[in-house]
């Protein structure tokens, strides 16, 4: 079964094989789940009850459509239809998203949810990709993002809310500012899919700031918050030109009977709902603390339903992963598949407590040995070569150009004589990223670019109007010199940043209704010292000349060679009686 298993991973690229596929080459009794981010307390066994009682209707009959499931949720939600699409899944709308709204770049930091940087590669796009830096725990700081999208010329940009697969968060002021600063971008997508799960503001998500934006699209998942990856589901809000034309393009019944099913039945379930977010958030705690007792294992502050870990020196992620599956049936996700990680790092999932000691115990005995078996550490004849998703990109660039993206990271320092300064960006394929600025980031920093929280204030009935978008100075075509010099990024101050605070230190207060306004603050988040616009930042000089060691030849590289695989497969408004229990969640607030 382990090797079976092992190629099973190996062939799925950026993400982990399914739990079906898994059950084929084994016979899955006793498997715990570490691997899938699921919450593992919702739906309730009387939900699941209810649902295989009416398994036979479920699945015998149409659904109705998607505009009939569609206004139930915004009924739910508190949301106006015209701003709402909903897709089979976060994934069919991301590849909404790339064909009708990327023209030709997208800009995202990595490591990051797969389909950000596969999809629109896999439709000639040029990515542009940030790199989060592990010495910074993987924070995003903001300006700097700001600043790389400036010099690349990027058209769009994303930003995940926590990030996976680290778990980092952004507060709702920053991302709201870095909003407005890309005003002047073809589109801006917040990914909030693990957003329910975050404790560390009591009003995070940008929903309502989104529909009010010309070029701001909000992604939303049902299926991890709900814990129903199967029926798959999910809804974008934007502003109602943004929606409707994703909308447009979705077949009449993309969803099917059992999301139907779901999203009318949760109106009876708001309490049992929120109960499990609080339960999830407490079991984040408490696994964090557990893990962290063990020797050489660094555990990353997270926000979403997951753990970020990078293992102890020695221990190949690849071995700890197939053995934690075939000495302890556990299933775990080695990250080494993700741009801009490596095999040294796992994805752990929050489950119960239960659960969690029973992980602990299975690394105590893989990473540390027992008497049967030895520690987990690098096994030449064990194939894991293909697992570093940075090794992978290293060892691709250096066999057609050079020195790799080592060599290109000690250019744009100005490391080394002579060394030739950054080419322009490519033509095609993916954008080789500019190395940010080398300043330390706070761990758990909620991210640069801090502003003052804007005021609350209720939310209109539909936005009439997007506001103007507030058009950033132009900046001048930078000179051509005559030879290639190098150039070394300007060493920009770092803004002050905002610590995260704990989870146990703020808790959600119940209100009224499901993704809809929280109560007031508990307490007023502190201002930071202000910092320069974004827009006023120069792009550093591009010079022109023959491409440096280190960065991809003209056209880039394919999906399947960043992944180092074979290839990589083709992606194809009224009250109803139970708004009182149901819990706030979106940051929405009732409308009318």
């Amino acid at each position: 079964m382990a090797d079976n298993v092992t190629s099973l991973f190996r062939s799925n690229a950026a993400h982990s094989p399914s739990m079906a596929a898994l059950a084929r080459e084994s016979d899955g009794a006793g498997l715990v789940d570490f691997c899938i981010p699921c919450n593992p307390y919702f739906p309730t066994p009387a939900m699941f009850e209810d649902m295989a009682a009416r398994l036979r209707d479920i699945i015998t009959y149409y659904p109705s459509s998607a505009d009939t499931i569609t206004a139930e949720l915004c009924s739910l939600l508190r949301l106006p239809p015209q701003c709402v699409a909903m897709g089979n899944g976060s994934t069919e709308l991301i590849t909404w998203i790339d064909h009708l709204l990327v023209r030709e770049s997208l800009a995202v930091p990595v490591p990051t949810f797969g389909r950000w940087t596969d999809q629109p590669m896999e439709t000639g796009k040029r990515v542009d990709m940030f790199p989060l830096q592990e010495s910074g725990g993987f924070a995003l700081d903001l300006a700097q993002y700001a600043e790389f999208i400036r010099a690349r010329g990027t058209k769009v940009a994303v930003i995940c809310n926590p990030n996976n697969p680290d778990g980092g968060f952004l507060h709702k002021h920053a991302i709201v500012q870095f909003m407005d600063a890309m005003a002047d971008l073809d589109l801006v997508v917040i990914d909030e899919s693990f957003l329910e799960f975050a404790d560390a503001e009591v009003e995070p998500s940008v929903v309502q700031e989104a529909m009010l934006r010309p070029n701001v699209i909000v992604l939303r998942s049902l299926g991890k918050n709900f814990g129903l990856h199967g029926i798959r589901f999910g809804y974008l809000v934007a502003n109602p030109s943004l929606a409707g034309r994703i909308r447009s393009m979705l077949p009449k019944w993309n969803l099917n009977s059992f999301a139907e099913h779901v999203v009318f039945m949760l109106k009876e379930h708001g309490t049992e709902y929120q109960q499990s977010l609080h339960q999830v958030r407490r079991d984040r705690m408490d696994m964090s603390g557990q893990l962290s007792s063990l020797p050489g294992l660094t555990v990353y502050p997270s926000q979403g339903n997951f753990l970020f870990v990078r293992l102890p020196v020695g221990a190949e992620g690849t071995v700890v992963r197939d053995r934690m599956l075939t000495e302890h049936r556990l299933l775990v996700r080695e990250c080494g598949n993700k741009i801009g990680s490596s095999s040294r790092f796992l994805r752990l999932v929050v489950r119960p407590q239960v659960d969690v000691r029973r992980l602990v115990s299975g690394l105590e005995q893989v990473l540390y040995g027992t008497p049967r078996r030895g520690a987990a550490v690098p096994e030449q004849a064990a194939g894991t070569g293909y697992s570093s998703g940075t090794a992978a990109i290293d060892r691709l660039v250096s066999e057609t150009n050079g020195a790799g993206t080592q060599g290109l990271a000690a250019q744009a320092v100005g490391a080394g004589p002579g060394a030739p300064g950054l080419p322009a960006a490519p033509a095609a394929g993916i954008g080789m990223p500019l190395p940010a600025v080398p300043s330390p980031v706070p761990v758990g920093a909620g991210g640069g670019m801090p502003m003052p929280a804007a005021a609350s204030s209720g939310p209109p009935q539909m936005p009439q109007q997007a506001p103007q978008p507030v058009q950033p100075p132009p900046v001048p075509a930078p000179p051509v010199p005559q030879q290639p010099v190098p150039q070394q990024m300007p060493q920009q101050p770092v803004p002050q940043q905002i610590p995260q605070q704990m989870p146990q230190q703020t808790v959600r207060q119940p209100s009224q209704h499901p993704l809809a306004a929280p109560g007031p603050v508990p307490a007023p988040v502190p201002v930071p010292a202000p910092m320069p616009a974004v827009a006023s930042y120069p792009p550093p000089q591009m010079p022109t000349g023959p491409t440096p060691p280190g960065v991809p030849a003209r056209g880039g590289l394919t999906a399947a060679q960043v992944r180092g695989t074979d290839g990589l497969s083709q992606a194809p408004g009224t009250s109803w009686s139970g708004a009182q229990s149901w819990p706030e969640a979106a940051g929405m607030a009732p409308l009318g």
